[in-house]
C-alpha cells in the first residue's frame, strides 16, 4: 500500500472525493482544491518568459473584446510572494470611455502550485464589488482555469504607489516594515476607515460573482473550518497533534456570529498601496482570501503581533506598526457602531494561528519539495515561521482548555 505522503503527492480520484466527503466548503474553494489535487502529480513549474506571458494575456484579452488592441511595454512587475506579475499598457477602445486609449494593467498569475491556492474568480469579483466602495485597483478580466495563460491569472488595473515607505525596508510578504513615527497616524487612522467600510459594506445586495453567500452564521464559520482542516489534511507532511487538538476545540467552540461581513482574509501592511508623499491608501490589493464570514476574522488577523511592533517606548504595541491596539480597536468599534467581543478575537486568533501554519507549515513545505512554484526557495524558508507560529498556538491552546 502506498504510504500517506505518496498518496498526497499523487492523489487518487477516490482519496480526492473522500476530502470533498469529510470537508465540504464554498463551491469555488472546492474547485480550486479539487484541480490542485488533480494536477498535482503533474510536472513542476517551469519558467515561463516574459513573451508567453504576453502571448497569453494576448489571448486572454482576444476572447473577451476582440482583435481591437494592442500590447506595449510589457515588463516584469515585482513584488507578491507567491503569484508571477506582469505590467504592460494597453491600448483599446475602453467601453467606460467610449474613445481610444492607452491603459496601464497587471497580469497576475499564479505558479503550478501556490503556497497558498487560491481563486482567480474569487480575487476578481470581490475587487469588482468594493469599486468604488474603498479604494481598490479596477478589474478587467481573468483566466480561472488557466485556458490563455500557463495558469490562473488575473488582469486588472495599475494601482499607483508603494507597499512600505522608501526610505525604509521590510521582511517577506510586509513583515517587519517599520513606518515612520511622523506618518503613522495618518496610515494608522484609514487603516480602520478602511476595515470599517469592508466590513459594513452591504455585500447582501452585491453581485459578489463566485463569491457563495452562507445561508447562515454558523453554515459561514463552519466553511471555514472546513476549508483550513481540508487544506491541512491534503497537503501537510507530517501529521502534528496540535493541529488536530486546536481543531477539534475550535469545532467545539464555534462563536455566535451577530452578523456576517465580507472579510478580506489578509487586511494588513504589505497588502495595501499609498502614495508618497501624502500618505493616501491608493489600493487595497491580495483579495484572493475574500469570503464572508465573522468580523472579528479579519480583526484578529490585522492585529497579530507578527504583523506589528512595539513604539519607541518598547512597550505600546503597534498594529501593523501604525496605531496602538487599544486606539484600533476603539477606533473600529466607533466606525461600524459594531462591538467588538474579545473572546470572539481569541477564537479567531486560534483560527488564524491553524490557518497560518497550515499554509506555511502545510502547503508551503508540500509545493518546495515537489518543485511546484517559482518562488520554491521563499516558500521554503517560511517553513521556519510555522515553528514559533505552532509554539503560539500551544500557549493559545494552554489559555482556553
Amino acid at each position: 500500500m502506498p504510504s500517506q505522503a505518496a498518496d498526497k503527492n499523487r492523489p487518487s480520484p477516490e482519496w480526492i472525493a473522500e476530502m470533498r466527503r469529510r470537508f465540504p466548503c464554498e463551491p469555488e474553494m472546492d474547485r480550486v482544491l479539487v484541480r490542485k489535487l488533480e494536477q498535482r502529480g503533474g510536472p513542476g513549474y517551469s519558467p515561463v518568459s516574459l513573451d508567453a506571458l504576453k502571448t497569453g494575456t494576448e489571448a486572454l484579452i482576444r476572447a473577451r473584446i476582440g482583435e481591437d488592441f494592442t500590447i506595449t511595454n510589457a515588463r516584469w512587475l515585482s513584488g507578491g510572494a507567491s503569484k508571477l506579475q506582469m505590467v504592460f499598457d494597453l491600448e483599446w477602445v475602453d467601453p467606460a470611455l467610449g474613445s481610444r486609449t492607452t491603459t496601464r494593467m497587471v497580469m497576475r498569475m499564479q505558479p503550478a502550485e501556490s503556497i497558498s491556492e487560491t481563486s482567480r474568480a474569487i480575487e476578481f469579483h470581490a475587487i469588482r464589488a468594493l469599486a468604488g466602495h474603498i479604494a481598490v485597483p479596477p478589474t478587467y478580466w481573468f483566466d480561472a482555469d488557466g485556458s490563455f495563460l500557463p495558469y490562473p491569472a488575473t488582469v486588472y488595473g495599475f494601482a499607483e504607489g508603494v507597499a512600505k515607505p522608501t526610505a525604509t525596508s521590510s521582511k517577506v510578504s510586509g513583515v517587519g516594515t517599520w513606518i515612520p513615527p511622523e506618518v503613522r497616524a495618518t496610515l494608522g487612522h484609514q487603516l480602520v476607515r478602511d476595515m470599517a467600510r469592508l466590513h459594513t459594506f452591504d455585500w447582501a445586495g452585491a453581485d459578489l460573482g463566485v463569491i457563495d453567500k452562507p445561508p447562515s452564521g454558523p453554515q459561514a464559520l463552519e466553511w471555514q473550518l472546513n476549508h483550513w482542516e481540508r487544506v491541512w489534511t491534503e497537503d501537510a507532511v507530517e501529521e502534528i497533534p496540535l493541529m488536530r487538538l486546536a481543531m477539534g476545540w475550535m469545532r467545539q467552540n464555534i462563536p455566535d456570529c451577530d452578523q456576517l461581513s465580507l472579510v478580506h482574509g489578509d487586511f494588513r501592511v504589505g497588502n495595501f498601496l499609498f502614495t508618497e508623499p501624502d500618505f493616501r491608501i491608493s489600493a487595497w490589493l491580495d483579495w484572493e482570501y475574500a469570503h464572508i464570514s465573522d468580523r472579528h476574522e479579519d480583526l484578529a488577523w490585522t492585529i497579530k503581533t507578527v504583523f506589528g511592533g512595539l513604539a519607541e517606548d518598547g512597550e505600546t504595541f503597534l498594529v501593523g506598526g501604525l496605531i496602538p491596539r487599544a486606539e484600533f480597536l476603539a477606533g473600529y468599534e466607533a466606525a461600524t457602531g459594531l462591538p467588538i467581543d474579545q473572546d470572539k478575537l481569541r477564537y479567531w486568533d486560534i483560527f488564524n494561528s491553524f490557518k497560518s501554519i497550515a499554509i506555511v507549515l502545510g502547503t508551503g513545505v508540500r509545493v518546495s519539495s515537489l518543485g511546484k512554484t517559482h518562488q520554491d526557495v521563499l516558500v521554503a524558508w517560511l517553513a521556519g515561521i510555522g515553528y514559533p507560529l505552532l509554539e503560539d498556538l500551544r500557549q493559545q491552546l494552554e489559555g482556553v482548555l
